[in-house]
């Protein structure tokens, strides 16, 4: 029997707290539309689908005919399904790990370490860092989606500093007119010192202090709320929206100092290491680089290590538009959009066939790739795939490199399919 290089996989849910609910979830509907045996509890939330070899979520292999039973053991017992450049790039391991994220409530306020830092935390803290490697990912809408996303220009944190008294008090007097000032300068270096001391200030701030002014703060707005007046000077909807799920939070401060960045579907944003970011809702699918490291420092109930974040941090102010990823049109494919991040660990590719397209060829590449269906149905043959497989919505499957496979299009809207890889 010839070897068998394409396959379907199970992947692993995991049901963290800030997931959507039930079948409200697209992570519980895919797993759902792929496995009609699959019980959805209505009550638990399904918060990410991962897709991948990652020791915390090993994809299962669905061919009885393979005799490792999990994607990661696979790849070990065939390290050149990975192509040659990737495997000798990445040590035999598949570098990326690609996700579905429902979010119903506010993620952390966290950073992921570069390569460097999250080696020495690995090294000093490995309960808390897992794993020695860099973390740095994308998101790509697949709902309206939105995050917070690095720090704002500074003329808008300054803005927040004048109308938020309550916030002024914990950054302090000195600090907030530094701030003030070194926009006025036109200094980048000055602006990111002066930026860095305000943020570790607010972060720092005494416990009994910041839940003070938060809850002056919250009151107040909810006040001019229920009187009709705008809000939007101190960001109240946002903060409002924060505080009722992690009330008496520092993180609550956190929306004055990062863009609020809302996707389109379709529409992607990537984070590289020391990006501060929290996801606040929606459902996209994400890729990263192999890890599970994260730096947090509020909107969290897990370990918050406030020092590490504020020294890792990149202090470059920018507007929201700039955290906007472009896709680019495959010149070979017109179907193909690439999401290539400035980091060789993983690209992503959104692949709509339309409707008057019956026969589709997911070409072959020099990587290991991960096929994720969001929406229509096909039959995928492959030479390297012992028989058939029916697509659906929430079908996943393992592709090697330079394997191709060819889609007989079963559904009259076309497709939508999701493609992680690595193309060095």
């Amino acid at each position: 029997m010839a070897e068998i290089r394409v396959f379907p996989l199970a992947c692993v849910v995991q049901n963290y707290s800030w997931g959507k609910l039930g079948l409200q979830s697209e992570v519980a509907q895919l797993v759902a539309s792929d496995d009609p045996t699959a019980h959805i509890d209505p009550e638990q939330p399904y918060a990410e689908l991962w897709m991948g070899a990652h020791p915390k979520g090993d994809a299962a292999i669905r061919d009885n005919r393979i005799p490792q039973k999990t994607l990661g053991r696979w790849i070990s017992a065939n390290p050149a399904c990975l192509g040659a450049k990737v495997k000798d790039a990445f040590q035999g391991r598949l570098p990326f790990l690609f996700k579905v994220l429902s979010v119903r409530s506010a993620l952390s306020i966290q950073a992921h370490p570069n390569k460097e830092l999250a080696a020495k935390l690995h090294a000093q803290f490995p309960q808390h860092y897992p794993d020695a490697n860099h973390k740095p990912e994308m998101a790509i809408a697949l709902t309206p989606f939105e995050g917070l996303c690095g720090f704002r220009p500074v003329e808008e944190i300054s803005a927040f500093l004048r109308a938020v008294p309550e916030l002024r008090a914990l950054v302090g007097e000195v600090a907030a007119e530094q701030l003030e000032q070194s926009s006025a300068s036109h200094d980048p270096r000055g602006v990111s010192a002066a930026l860095r001391v305000c943020f570790t200030r607010l972060m720092k701030s005494e416990k009994k202090a910041f839940v003070d002014q938060l809850n002056t703060l919250v009151q107040r707005i909810s006040r001019e709320a229920a009187e009709g007046q705008d809000t939007s000077g101190s960001n109240g909807d946002l903060l409002l929206r924060l505080h009722a799920q992690f009330p008496g939070d520092i993180g609550c401060f956190a929306v004055y100092f990062l863009n609020l960045v809302r996707l389109e579907p379709g529409e992607a944003m990537f984070l590289a290491a020391n990006e501060p970011h929290a996801y606040l809702q929606g459902d996209c699918v994400e890729c990263m680089a192999c890890s599970d490291n994260t730096v947090r420092a509020g909107l969290t109930p897990k370990f918050i290590d406030v020092l590490t974040l504020c020294e890792m941090l990149n202090y470059t102010p920018a507007p929201s538009s700039s955290k906007i990823f472009p896709a680019v049109q495959s010149p070979l494919d017109p179907s193909v959009f690439l999401y290539d991040p400035p980091v060789p660990d993983f690209t992503l590719m959104r692949i709509e066939i339309p409707s008057s397209i019956k026969l589709y060829l997911v070409s072959a590449l020099d990587s290991a790739s991960i096929l994720l269906v969001l929406r229509g149905t096909a039959v995928a043959t492959s030479t390297a795939a012992a028989s058939e497989m029916s697509l659906r919505r929430g079908s996943v499957l393992f592709i090697s490199a330079n394997e191709s496979l060819s889609l007989r299009l079963a559904s009259p809207d076309g497709m939508l399919l999701f493609r992680a890889c690595c193309l060095l």
